[in-house]
């Protein structure tokens, strides 16, 4: 058989085998798609059906009392803009609702049993402490705090548990940040943007999701940072599916998931491909992790580090990668079954999503889209301890070595295709065989079916939330911090390789 005949052929192999759920869009985030006026602000328009409502909260009051540790706020509400929870308002929702923009809602210690949600642009909604102030799903409500439609809202330095969908949520907005949260053990996402843009997430832990504990998806330019943060013991510690466009991942750790960080094409999602994420200083390790909850596509790239499904003009740079069952950063194929519109032409590639999401879907859709991984740059890495391959490449319906990936400067101990720097250098021509011991991804398919089956997120074995996670400075004195300033600026030049964790 020609070379190329072996492509069609493990084309036809992969489109029967490397099927994969659907990450994001899920039904309480499709409700609100965003499209940017001429003047830059966001017009939120609603879709043809009605938002998912939230299920019934217990709304009751805080069930502790504020501790002694935790400093009383300095401020009061009313005509200052602020509300204060339980004083002025005996829930978290009733304060949101008497709300306007611009206002300040604190949060008392307490365990708080509701699904709030946000209609309000540029409320902040912050605890008082961080581990003090928990909203419980009791397994029963949705989202810990889903914000729809409601541009610039913050929010802060609080845990959402034991929801059935997502820990904190954001969906068709201009404005959005999420710092010192704790989302754990939540049934779909940790912490979730989709169709947003403008956003930060910063110094967040998210543990026990069997999606991803990070995600943000359907938005190109994003115009997001998502900075110090820590995934562990999820399906996915960071998914984003067609996302891209001034978006960066960095000085973050994500370990003992199904997979460590997995950005990907998808039509399921719009925006696509996806494209243009800086994933900068981060550690990723040991994301073989068993006993997790996971959807089918955690399954699937389980025992990878970063791994970039049908990923396009990613820049993967100055990471420390280590212990990972497959590639510790790999670049491979995504076959989508059942697709929405067919493949965007390379000219389409740098079209905004507001446009994009504007244009009619092919007349004719193919049965299975193959998304291939072009133009991705892999530099400065410290990646060991792989078992499949340090670096990895394949493609499909393309060969590797038509990809236009490149690889330079990385330290590593094994590749595949061999001396795969050498085959395709960021700076230069590159020379070699690209057969001598290629990626074989049509091995990891044998294997799907004995791989560790999803854990329930409600039973799934976590370790404890850290002990350490740091507060946020000020929390009862600090003004309110809406979302209209990000994300804040990042030297990427200056983030090195970070350190592996001492022990």
């Amino acid at each position: 058989m020609t070379r190329s005949g072996i492509m069609r052929a493990a084309g036809l192999l992969l489109a029967g085998t490397l099927v994969v759920a659907a990450c994001g869009g899920d039904d309480s985030s499709s409700d609100t798609t965003t499209a940017a006026t001429d003047d830059g602000a966001a017009e939120t328009t609603v879709g043809t059906e009605a938002p998912a409502s939230t299920e019934s909260a217990a709304t009751t009051e805080a069930t502790t009392a504020p501790t002694e540790a935790t400093d009383a706020p300095t401020t009061t509400a009313g005509a200052d803009g602020i509300i204060v929870v339980p004083t002025d308002a005996g829930t978290i929702q009733e304060a949101v609702d008497r709300a306007v923009p611009g206002d300040l809602i604190l949060i008392e210690p307490g365990t708080y049993n509701e699904a709030v949600n946000v209609t309000t642009d540029e409320l902040t909604i912050r605890g008082l402490d961080r581990a003090g102030v928990v909203l419980d799903g009791e397994f029963e409500l949705d989202n810990g705090v889903r914000v729809l439609g409601a541009n610039g809202v913050t929010v802060e330095n609080l845990t959402t548990q034991n929801y059935t969908n997502n820990g904190v949520f954001w969906t068709g907005v201009t404005g959005y940040r999420g710092s010192y949260i704790t989302a754990y053990r939540n049934g779909d996402y940790g912490i979730y943007a989709f169709d947003s843009v403008q956003g930060q997430l910063d110094n967040s832990y998210a543990a026990g999701s069997p999606d991803a504990g990070f995600y943000i998806g359907q938005c190109f330019p994003c115009d997001a940072l998502i900075d110090e943060v820590h995934a562990e013991h999820n399906g996915l510690g960071y998914s984003g599916t067609d996302s891209g466009g001034n978006l960066a991942i960095v000085n973050s750790t994500f370990n003992n998931n199904r997979a460590g960080v997995v950005p990907n094409s998808g039509s399921y999602e719009l925006c696509y491909p996806q494209r243009q994420t800086t994933i900068i200083g981060n550690l990723v390790y040991s994301n073989n992790q068993p006993d997790t909850p996971a959807i089918d596509v955690a399954i699937l790239a389980m025992g990878n580090g970063i791994l970039a499904p049908g990923g396009v003009a990613n820049t993967i740079e100055r990471n420390r990668v280590w212990d990972h069952d497959k590639t510790g950063i790999g670049l491979v194929p995504f076959l989508e079954e059942g697709p929405n519109d067919d493949l965007p032409t390379q000219d389409e590639w740098d079209i905004p999503c507001e446009d994009q999401r504007n244009q009619p879907i092919a007349d004719e859709i193919p049965d299975v889209l193959l998304w291939e991984p072009y133009d991705n740059s892999v530099v400065d890495n410290v990646v060991s301890d792989s078992r499949e391959a340090d670096l990895g490449v394949a493609g499909v319906s393309v060969p590797a070595e038509d990809l236009r990936n490149c690889w330079s400067a990385n330290t590593f101990g094994t590749s595949a295709p061999v001396g795969i720097e050498t085959l395709a250098p960021c700076d230069g021509t590159g020379s070699g065989n690209w057969d001598d011991g290629a990626l074989n991804v049509l091995a990891w398919l044998d294997e799907v079916a004995t791989r560790p089956p999803s854990v329930d997120y409600e039973i799934a074995e976590l370790p404890p939330i850290p002990s350490d996670l740091p507060n946020m400075p000020d929390a009862a004195t600090a003004p309110a911090q809406p979302a209209t300033d990000v994300p804040y600026s990042i030297d990427l030049a200056s983030i090195e390789v970070p350190a592996e964790p001492a022990g």
